[in-house]
């Protein structure tokens, strides 16, 4: 195996280091991989809700909320239609429970058994004979223009929550909130499914804001040079900055055709400490100036004391923002981002109440594999502590199962122990017992549904097992056929539910892009799933005229085929195939994100570790290479077959515990007790008897 440690600008490292007051060790981590834009920085260093984008900055989030306050104040039947899997389930829950409090008359519904993706026309219908006028899609819908076409003709507007890459012709909804939108306006486009609909409840509880929708001035005066006067002024609605100017004014030198100036002056201004802001506004237009400014000070100190008397050029000086910014923010920047925050921490609906969503909004970006960049990072980071004290009873259950309620979580504790049973549902075509018992409190349900999701799982465990001993053999054909580019599986035994499953299974085990089909009685229902970073929706695309439906990511992608047609889909992808890049054969590598002088190896340590946390799609756990480590002691682990090591190594003042997955045949072969090593490793926490201990795991390891 090839370690590679990237070489980095030493410069640009104590730049980082400088600026955001960290130490050597950590900017070189982010140098290593990259991150150097600042405000890419700031999600790694900060976690509040603050930082989070506002969903006003979504093209059409307006019309959205106003419509669903339409459909609460006249009573209107409304239906949310969620996906099958981990992310549509939570993202059916939260938005079902925001819609209930509110007093919506609202139901929800997920595909059942073998029911397509998405929406289907029999449940237009159905929803149309029950006098239903309001149908909201989440983590769905995009792809749905027939059925969104229907539901329009038949007089029901859809409003489509979803994630998921939009199509050229997207769907006659009443409305789209989707960031993947070329024109969403959105600044963050990887949000999962759950992530938009958390976006929308907190647009919905703005709506309760005195503010909202209302356009205000906000307004700082600031003296100038030779007597002068700067006026900076931003136009705001609904907490997004629309317009901005910044005028520079000579007292008797007045220029009153100013249009602009007059735009921003005719709405409600919005100022920080009155007095001296209507001092310096009679210096510039005269004493007899009747201008009115409500001044944010006093409630903002009530919220803040700390803040009482200080400037906005003194609190800019010590401020966040002047860290994370590519330039020096100006006064009238730090009073915009100090209102933003002060309208946010006085409303527990818009911060301690909301973040109780986080929960399952963490739960289902694990899930669906996002990207932990942006502002996901805070959204998994304080959704995961969340997870440890949620007050969601069924949820509590399930994490009771798995003996994780009340200790700390990692991604890898969600990502392999609770996404895959309430995955498990709707892989078997029962995702409806996933959202019953997240929305459920009595004891009796919650006990009753734990134990049917839990035996779901098994199920689907098995089912798994058995196409894979049943299917790799033709896999191994279809990989030598189609050049060793793509694997290609369909048979009739296989479950539709773990087509994706087997998808990622046959990806990882041939290293090349996959394709798993179940056969049904009147189609074809498969999965694809991607390697080596090749974009298998715009592979599958190829083929895409021949497919009732289709749709997803880049990376992972569903469709559907009549079985009339299947042959001549088939043959299409053996066709196409031979396009794609083949396995990399070159030696496995490990990039390596820091050397450790054994000075720095001590428990210290860890704190760098969780900087970088959490981990996950886009970033991986860090990679550790210390040398010269001593070999103290070695034992042999596994249940029945001996296939791991246990290591005690010395290294600096410290002795470290280590595991070392599927090394056994190297031990005394290749390294011995005694002996001194180079080792490249992660380091993390290890519970066991309700004691904590650090514990290193070791990637690889050389003489």
């Amino acid at each position: 195996m090839v370690w590679n440690k990237k070489e980095i600008n030493s410069e640009k490292v104590r730049s980082i280091s400088s600026r955001f007051g960290i130490d050597l060790l950590t900017s070189s981590i982010f140098e290593r991989r990259g991150i150097t834009d600042f405000s890419e920085i700031k999600f790694f260093l900060e976690d509040d809700l603050q930082y989070l984008h506002n969903p006003y900055n979504f093209l059409g989030m307006e019309e959205v909320v106003e419509r669903i306050k339409q459909a609460a104040s006249e009573g209107e039947k409304v239906k949310i239609f969620g996906d099958r899997d981990v992310d549509g389930i939570t993202s059916t829950v939260l938005l079902y429970t925001e819609l209930k409090a509110m007093g919506i008359d609202v139901e929800w519904a997920l595909p059942e058994g073998d029911d397509p993706y998405g929406i289907t026309i029999a449940a237009v219908d159905d929803f149309y004979k029950r006098c239903g006028s309001l149908l909201l899609t989440v983590d769905c819908g995009i792809s749905n223009y027939n059925e969104i076409k229907h539901a329009a003709d038949l007089g029901i507007d859809t409003i489509v929550t979803d994630h998921h890459n939009c199509p050229e012709l997207l769907p006659p909804a009443y409305a789209i909130i989707n960031p993947k939108l070329e024109d969403s306006c959105y600044p963050f486009a990887h949000l999962a499914g759950c992530g938009v609909v958390l976006k929308l409840i907190w647009a919905l509880r703005y709506t309760n804001n005195y503010n909202y929708n209302q356009e205000i001035c906000m307004l700082n005066i600031r003296p100038g040079n030779d007597n002068s006067y700067i006026l900076d002024a931003i136009k705001v609605r609904n907490l997004v900055e629309l317009e901005r100017i910044s005028e520079t004014f000579v007292p008797g030198m007045i220029d009153s055709s100013n249009s602009r100036l007059k735009d921003f002056l005719s709405l409600p201004i919005f100022v920080y400490n009155a007095e001296p802001q209507k001092k310096m506004l009679h210096n510039i237009f005269g004493s007899n100036t009747d201008i009115h400014l409500l001044d944010t000070a006093p409630e903002i100190w009530k919220t803040f004391p700390s803040l009482r008397e200080k400037s906005l050029l003194k609190m800019r000086d010590g401020s966040r923002m002047s860290k994370y910014g590519e330039k020096q923010p100006e006064e009238i920047d730090v009073f915009f981002n100090l209102f933003y925050t002060f309208i946010i921490k006085k409303d527990p609906a818009l911060s301690t109440d909301f973040e109780k969503n986080l929960d399952l909004v963490a739960l289902g970006t694990i899930a669906d594999m996002m990207p932990l960049s942006d502002e996901n990072r805070i959204i998994v980071k304080r959704g995961m502590n969340v997870l440890t004290r949620t007050e969601r009873p069924g949820l509590r259950s399930l994490l009771a199962s798995k003996n994780l309620l009340g200790k700390p979580l990692s991604t890898k504790d969600i990502g392999w122990q609770i996404t895959p049973i309430i995955n498990a549902t709707g892989r078997l075509g029962v995702p409806s017992k996933a959202v019953e018992l997240l929305l459920a409190d009595n004891p009796e349900d919650i006990n009753r549904l734990t134990e049917e999701v839990i035996g779901l799982n098994r199920k689907r465990k098995k089912l798994g097992e058995d196409a894979w001993k049943k299917l790799l053999p033709q896999a191994k054909q279809s990989y030598q056929d189609m050049d060793a580019k793509l694997v290609m599986v369909a048979d009739k035994s296989l479950n539709r539910g773990i087509t994706g499953i087997m998808a990622a299974r046959l990806a990882n085990f041939f290293g090349v892009p996959a394709m798993a089909i179940a056969i049904l009685d009147d189609k074809a229902v498969g999965s694809i799933r991607s390697a080596m970073d090749i974009n298998v929706k715009n592979f599958i695309a190829g083929a895409q005229d021949l497919c009732i439906d289709f749709g997803g990511h880049d990376f992972a992608a569903g469709y559907s085929i009549e079985l009339s047609k299947f042959a001549e889909f088939s043959a299409r992808i053996e066709a196409l195939a031979p396009k794609l890049k083949g396995p990399d054969v070159s030696e496995s590598s490990i990039d390596i994100d820091a050397e450790i002088p054994h000075s720095y190896m001590n428990p210290d340590l860890i704190k760098i570790v969780e900087i970088f946390e959490p981990y996950g799609e886009n970033c991986p756990a860090l990679l550790f290479l210390t040398k010269q480590v001593k070999i103290e002691s070695m034992e042999l682990l596994g249940k029945t077959e001996k296939q791991h090591l246990k290591l005690l190594l010395a290294a600096g003042k410290y002795k470290w515990p280590a595991v070392y997955w599927n090394a056994a045949e190297r031990a005394n072969r290749d390294f011995k007790i005694g002996d001194t090593v180079d080792i490249v490793f992660r380091l993390g926490r290890n519970y066991f008897m309700n004691k904590e201990s650090l514990q290193l795991t070791i990637m690889d390891l050389n003489k």
